[in-house]
């Protein structure tokens, strides 16, 4: 049980993820023609297909996206023993929640990556199979500022840019995830003290007191 809690949180994370996407592809017109207002005009629901990483970066190639999913099942593996590993240690628990959040997310969006392709055709039309080869499905918009960058600035002027990309709930959660961990990195990267250890510290405060 105390592993299970762990990943539950992970299949939390995935389960809501999912079914947000399948709302967004049932029900939602792909563009600027379907997108919803939800507060205003800074945060909306746009749905949009991301094929690459982060920020729509893309691998080249006819096999850039295979590699780009095969690396995301490699990372999935490593977070999920990393859980096993943190919980074994004894390290912080908001620690390991927070990794939780990670692999959570890790997960959801290489199920878009492996199946979607196949299941909701979304793979682009060039693309070598459908399998591996899905795109991910992003629909929230906070749409702090949107313009063209002025043409004195270098390489970039000129330019279309959005300040803020769009985004689903698995970035969402690593997101997160990642920036608690940053901000309490002092409490929860030590590491853990050993039973020895504690043992040890009990002695000496024994003989003192003694």
């Amino acid at each position: 049980m105390k592993y299970a809690k762990y990943y539950l949180i992970a299949l939390v994370v995935i389960a809501i993820d999912q079914a947000v996407k399948m709302w967004v592809h049932n029900n939602m017109q792909m563009g600027m023609n379907g997108q919803i207002p939800v507060f205003g005009d800074w945060f909306k629901l746009h749905y949009t297909l991301n094929p690459g990483m982060a920020f729509g970066v893309e691998l080249g190639g006819s096999y850039g996206k295979i590699i780009l999913t095969v690396f995301r099942m490699v990372a999935m593996v490593a977070i999920g023993y990393l859980v096993y590993y943190l919980v074994k240690e004894r390290y912080h628990k908001g620690l390991i929640v927070c990794v939780g959040l990670i692999l959570g997310g890790a997960i959801g969006n290489l199920i878009d990556s492996v199946f979607y392709g196949v299941y909701l055709d979304n793979a682009p039309y060039d693309a070598p199979t459908p399998w591996l080869h899905g795109q991910v499905i992003d629909m929230f918009y906070i749409d702090i500022w949107e313009g063209i960058l002025p043409h004195w600035i270098p390489v970039i002027g000129g330019t279309p840019m959005s300040l803020w990309p769009i985004f689903n709930i698995a970035d969402a959660a690593i997101f997160v995830g990642v920036l608690i961990i940053v901000f309490n990195q002092n409490r929860f990267l030590n590491p853990p003290k050993k039973e020895t250890d504690i043992n040890a510290q009990k002695m000496d405060i024994d003989i003192v007191e003694a």
